[in-house]
């Protein structure tokens, strides 16, 4: 009897052993495959065209023959730290077509890469420079009086400065995993760049630029074993669904596709946000200007990821609150970071929603001729 199950369980593994051989095999043989297809990833997915450029900044418009006459025109505002196609990834990903299926002229800014030439730009040169540049730029192409904004993650920070400091260009503002109260400790960032943690100063006068690769290594160790283990893991057993691959590889290529941040941007972001949190407090300088958030009155709509590990919903909650708008809604969505973008539930529920809700306060009657 014994002899009989040592056999037994010998076949038992013998069989898995093959089975696992020729599964191996399988996926060696996709390699060829899995490589042609890295080196051909597409970087947005939406017929576009660059219509305005200002030294590094590139300005498309997404082409679009349903666009609503007289509504007001739309510009997504992304963060300094990654390429902003992540807003238009792929077909069926894509936060952009929903707005411009939806019948929004639709702009999106690209900050492109700072050189160490760009190592003195601060907050002040993207928000009244670059910014406001692109706003005016979008108004007299258009013939609106004001632009709907919508900024993600830094870029919405960025995009709520811009609305206190110049609230008659703003019709519509929305928010999207933006950080405002930065005195929460619920993320790793915050604790990473408290002022005890993280000298700003001496960093920057180091590095001149914060560089890309400070920042991807920041990124990864917030769930390191989940993305320098589980993913690797993950991919290797399901590298044989083509679907998978390509999901894979596109967004794998925009996660390591980080630029550097120009260093005086990036010392006052750590400092008066991070550090201080003057934004919330009403003390935020741009330039020779102070940031009053109870400045701007526009109709508001601030979303937030429920799982987001990198801007936690505490840091995003308060807007509202220190607002002047009458109109104002939060979102909190059960998505990540990046799958409040990207994410197939964000894609069905979310977006199609939002495209709405700013539609139903952008449409302007027609002019009646006299």
């Amino acid at each position: 009897m014994p002899v009989s199950n040592g056999a037994a369980i010998w076949e038992n593994w013998l069989d898995k052993a093959v089975e696992e051989s020729a599964t191996t095999a399988k996926r060696a043989a996709r390699l060829p495959f899995l490589w042609t297809h890295a080196q051909r990833v597409k970087k947005g997915c939406t017929p576009s065209e660059v219509v305005y450029e200002e030294d590094r900044l590139k300005l498309l418009h997404y082409k679009s023959e349903n666009t609503v006459p007289g509504a007001t025109p739309l510009v997504f505002v992304f963060a300094l730290v990654n390429r902003p196609y992540i807003l238009d990834l792929k077909e069926g990903k894509s936060v952009v077509s929903h707005f411009v299926d939806k019948g929004f002229d639709t702009y999106l800014i690209d900050w492109g890469v700072p050189t160490d030439a760009d190592r003195q730009l601060a907050l002040d040169d993207y928000i009244n420079g670059y910014l406001l540049n692109v706003v005016n730029y979008v108004r007299e192409r258009t013939g609106a009086d004001k632009v709907n904004l919508l900024g993600y993650c830094m870029g919405g920070t960025m995009s709520s400065m811009f609305t206190a400091l110049h609230p008659n260009l703003v019709k519509n503002l929305v928010l999207m995993a933006a950080g405002i109260d930065f005195s929460t400790r619920d993320g790793l960032l915050n604790l990473w760049s408290d002022a005890n943690n993280f000298d700003v100063d001496k960093f920057v006068n180091a590095f001149g630029n914060c560089p890309a690769e400070f920042l991807q290594s920041a990124f990864l160790m917030l769930k390191p074993v989940a993305n320098l283990l589980e993913k690797p893991i993950n991919f290797y057993e399901k590298m044989g669904d083509p679907d998978f691959v390509d999901d894979f590889y596109t967004m794998e290529g925009w996660l390591n596709d980080n630029v550097p941040v120009a260093g005086e941007t990036y010392r006052e972001f750590v400092k008066y946000l991070y550090q201080q949190n003057r934004l919330v407090k009403g003390t935020m300088p741009i330039g020779r200007h102070i940031v009053n958030l109870h400045n701007i009155t526009c109709p508001v709509l601030n979303i937030m990821a429920t799982k987001d590990d990198l801007v936690p919903c505490g840091q995003s909650l308060p807007f509202n609150d220190l607002v002047s708008s009458t109109d104002r809604k939060t979102i909190q969505f059960p998505a990540g970071h990046i799958g409040l973008a990207v994410g197939g539930k964000s894609q069905k529920e979310l977006w199609p929603n939002v495209a709405d809700w700013l539609m139903q306060r952008s449409s302007v009657p027609a002019k009646t001729e006299a």
